[in-house]
């Protein structure tokens, strides 16, 4: 590993611990030359996802993407960045385990809504406004009467 100060080669490691997830272990290193210390993070190799679009484009899946569709849709509200990152990776996890190589760009969609339903109904009526294209205000009313129904067991919520 390369001293991210003065670039040596050489260094040993003072402490190794697994994520709570058991998917990456952090490593301090302190390097041979100039003894600073640094942090290393190890995972395994992911195969690459790819993303089927509507349109039929396919691209690589980026967590950042999804990570800041959902932050966008909690914007001002109480959700905290550690919250966010919680269901990106569950996200993540989640299409590894159903998907092989390649997931349709509806199917993350579908995900994250179901996620933020969980979590906050204003998060959710933002992110589903975007995703399932609203076009006027009645798209709205219909989807908050929707959620109303189902809270007090009235309704069923369909996707589109």
């Amino acid at each position: 590993m390369k001293c991210p100060y003065c670039g040596f080669l050489e260094d040993k490691v003072i402490d190794s611990r697994e994520s709570e997830d058991g998917l990456q272990v952090r490593r301090r290193r302190e390097c041979l030359r100039c003894e600073k210390r640094y942090t290393t993070y190890e995972e395994i190799e992911k195969k690459p996802l790819i993303v089927v679009k509507k349109d039929g484009r396919r691209e690589n899946f980026v967590k950042e993407k999804v990570f800041n569709g959902i932050k966008k849709a909690c914007e001002k509200l109480p959700i905290s960045t550690e919250k966010i990152s919680l269901i990106v990776d569950e996200i993540e996890q989640e299409l590894r385990q159903r998907f092989e190589k390649e997931v349709a760009s509806k199917e993350i969609g579908r995900l994250i809504i179901e996620k933020l339903r969980k979590i906050d109904e204003v998060a959710y009526v933002r992110f589903a406004s975007v995703y399932r294209q609203f076009k006027d205000i009645s798209e709205f009313e219909k989807e908050i009467e929707e959620m109303r129904g189902e809270s007090d067991g009235t309704g069923k919520h369909g996707e589109n």
